[in-house]
């Protein structure tokens, strides 16, 4: 064969060689540093502390303002639960009376106990719904 042929051209650079490839990232600075990341969320932190503690003060003084209010209250709430006491009392001795006048030798409020130790009267305020003998119209 004859050397007549065209030889291959092959590729080459250009001349000074190609531009330098960028393969680092550069991303744009984006947002808070982290130091003032951290700064922000301590201020953050701390005003929910302050919060916290302004909202137990006025949580410990409700509760302050409630026992006294039931401190002041209770003399008022006995004296009132006497005066139910002795008027259910009162009203049980003359049930008593109407029921038992035909019984001789009955004593109306006698104690049916033979000692002297005194006893309460147990009162129970049954709704008229659950009493014995109640018929509903």
């Amino acid at each position: 064969m004859s050397n007549t042929a065209a030889t291959p051209s092959q590729d080459m650079p250009p001349k000074g060689g190609f531009s330098s490839i960028r393969y680092e990232r550069r991303l744009p600075k984006r947002g808070p540093s982290g130091i003032a990341m951290f700064g922000i969320l301590g201020g953050v932190m701390g005003y929910g502390w302050y919060r916290l503690y302004l909202g137990l003060d006025e949580r410990r003084e409700l509760e302050r303002e409630k026992i006294w209010s039931r401190i002041h209250l209770t003399p008022l709430l006995i004296a009132e639960a006497d005066r139910d006491e002795y008027r259910r009392k009162c009203a049980a001795l003359e049930r008593e009376r109407v029921i038992m006048k035909d019984v001789p030798g009955w004593e109306a409020g006698k104690s049916v106990y033979n000692g002297t130790r005194y006893v309460p009267d147990v009162i129970a305020n049954v709704p008229l719904h659950q009493q014995p003998g109640f018929k509903k119209d």
